[in-house]
């Protein structure tokens, strides 16, 4: 069972099939084609979700100096390549096989059913051996793909964060623990129906496993890493140290709202039925009046506080208000989702300058646009979306203590081991140069070689 409690509502050999009753005229639709449908979602949604891992790329190389641009680059394919062998070695038996209250199972690799084998490697594909792999109601590498693309979002929310002073390969390492363990450990409390989903907490699509946890990560490494060199100077002053291309982290916002329609919509988990698309049509929906939401708050409100229109804040206000309406996207008042996809796209643009006078260096925004969204947004399930808002308060400082303790034991363990920060040569070299030995932009960098 995948995300408790949702697909064993909308599948199986025939209540997937269902169709709303309304006489003969309106046929099923077999076991099989439910199926199929079923299956084609997860890998449709998977793989747009995938693309998203290509907004985070851009997104952040728009928005560091153009010294740092090829390491972010470098990092933003690294940790989804981790995050992938990963989750296939132990993240998902770990998030979803065999759970208990607390914990899934520490066997190592998943794979396609013995039904599904015993089909593919059949002479003829027998109604004997048809019947058990529809039963399933989709094929399981589909939904793994699905779950898999979700854990690398989570560590490119790191990346953004940590730019321009963290070494590649402690941040990596760190990526191998958070997608093999600490991101499934939380999930399966969740999502592979332990503890906080028995209590009755709800996440429809990960603002709180999937965003809060990054951003927590995010959190803690920023503390223990420390700002970059000059971010901060005496007396509270906060030096601008601005990106370096702004149309492309504009169109890495715009890939990463397009891809969002694949991680909302597709956790409706089911496409078997006609209450299936319809409620993936209000998801889709919702998705996108959030993040509309999300821009126009930000920038009116960037406008009232600073007497111009900021658009990082717009970037990062769409970011927040599809955060924020990730957690309850099957709200069926569209003007629900407008609220929240505002108030997330407004706490962008006061918890930013707050991180600034706290001295955390976030320098993407990440830790607002994810974390403090997700914590809203998870909240809002239970002001408007019908949830148990207790639940939900429980389920937020359970996973924020859980994830932002892990986190700091293994960033504090590389920091005393390996080193995570850069030396101040390297900082100001660039990490391109220091980390890569190469320049994104060697024309405009320093100088062109003789070859």
């Amino acid at each position: 069972m995948r995300r408790t409690g949702k697909i064993m509502t909308t599948l199986g050999a025939a209540g997937a099939a269902l169709l709303l009753a309304a006489g003969p005229a309106r046929a099923e639709v077999s076991g099989e084609t439910a199926y199929i449908l079923n299956t084609f979602s997860f890998l449709v949604h998977g793989f747009l979700v995938m693309w998203m891992a290509a907004g985070f790329a851009m997104l952040e190389s728009g928005l560091v100096r153009t010294k740092n641009t090829a390491t972010i680059c470098l990092k933003n394919i690294a940790l989804y390549s981790v995050a992938g062998l990963l989750f296939y070695l132990i993240g998902y038996n770990l998030m979803y096989t065999e759970v208990g209250a607390y914990i899934g199972s520490f066997t190592l690799f998943y794979g396609a059913s013995e039904a599904e084998l015993a089909l593919l490697g059949a002479a003829e594909a027998g109604p004997e051996l048809i019947a058990p792999v529809v039963d399933q109601g989709y094929a399981a590498m589909s939904d793994w793909f699905f779950q898999m693309v979700f854990v690398a979002t989570a560590a490119s929310i790191v990346s953004g964060t940590l730019a321009e002073r963290i070494k590649v390969w402690p941040f990596l390492i760190f990526v191998v623990v958070l997608s093999g363990v600490i991101y499934p450990i939380q999930g399966a409390w969740i999502w592979g129906g332990g503890w906080l989903s028995e209590l009755g907490f709800s996440d429809f699509a990960g603002s709180t496993v999937v965003h809060s946890v990054g951003g927590w990560a995010a959190l803690t490494g920023a503390i223990i890493l420390g700002a970059r060199t000059g971010k901060y100077g005496v007396g509270g002053k906060v030096n601008v140290m601005p990106g370096a291309n702004l149309p492309l982290a504009t169109l890495g916002t715009f890939v990463l709202w397009f891809g969002w329609f694949g991680f909302n919509g597709g956790s409706q988990l089911a496409l078997g039925s006609a209450a299936d698309a319809t409620a993936m049509a209000i998801v889709y929906v919702n998705t996108n009046l959030g993040a509309a939401a999300g821009v126009i708050a930000a920038m009116a409100l960037s406008q009232v506080l600073y007497k111009k229109i900021d658009l990082t804040m717009a970037l990062n206000g769409a970011i927040a208000g599809l955060v924020s309406i990730t957690a309850g996207p099957d709200l069926q008042n569209h003007l629900f989702a407008i609220l929240i996809g505002a108030v997330g796209g407004g706490l962008v643009v006061v918890c930013v300058p707050l991180l600034d006078r706290l001295r955390i260096d976030d320098v993407v925004g990440a830790i607002p646009a994810h974390l403090v969204a997700g914590i809203w947004g998870t909240l809002a399930v239970g002001i408007f979306g019908g949830g148990d808002l207790v639940a939900q308060l429980i389920g937020i400082a359970a996973v924020g203590a859980f994830a932002s303790a892990a986190s700091a034991a293994l960033w504090l363990g590389l920091k005393v081991t390996l080193g995570i920060r850069v030396s101040a040569e390297n900082e100001e070299l660039g990490l391109d140069m220091a980390e890569l030995g190469m320049e994104a932009y060697p024309e405009f960098g320093h100088g062109s070689r003789t070859i």
